[in-house]
């Protein structure tokens, strides 16, 4: 199961766009066996840079794997001819992926895969101070 749907990229992108990209013939028709295509190949993309971080599969799918899979089966499904626009979305989505693979960016998610939930605040304690006006 891809974490993205048609519907998050026509969403993004608008209906225009994805029938444009997947009915060469002119039908009026979005075809979805390409679109669930470049969505799956996506996702492969997405878990080869986030398998070094978390255990596949998750539990519990990020937003931000949504807006990162959109982008690269957005750039798929431009084949040979993405504008500047889609190819520099892809780069950058690359880029977020490789930094959740080193740990320099975090999905939110813990060991299990569960969304990480902070129920309690931190607090901070030091012990007194060395120097002060009373202390040489």
């Amino acid at each position: 199961m891809t974490y993205a749907t048609q519907q998050n990229l026509i969403d993004r992108f608008g209906s225009e766009e994805l029938l444009s990209l997947t009915d060469p013939a002119n039908t009026g028709t979005i075809n979805a066996t390409t679109v669930n295509t470049a969505l799956s190949d996506a996702e492969e993309v997405v878990n080869g840079y986030i398998a070094a971080k978390v255990d596949l599969p998750l539990v519990n799918t990020p937003a931000i794997l949504v807006h990162l899979e959109c982008d690269i089966a957005r750039y798929l499904l431009y084949g040979a001819y993405p504008t500047d626009l889609v190819k520099e979305r892809f780069e950058e989505a690359k880029r977020t992926l490789r930094d959740i693979g080193k740990g320099i960016f975090s999905l939110g998610l813990d060991q299990a895969n569960h969304d990480v939930v902070v129920n309690s605040p931190a607090f901070i304690e030091s012990s007194a101070s060395v120097f002060g006006r009373d202390q040489y």
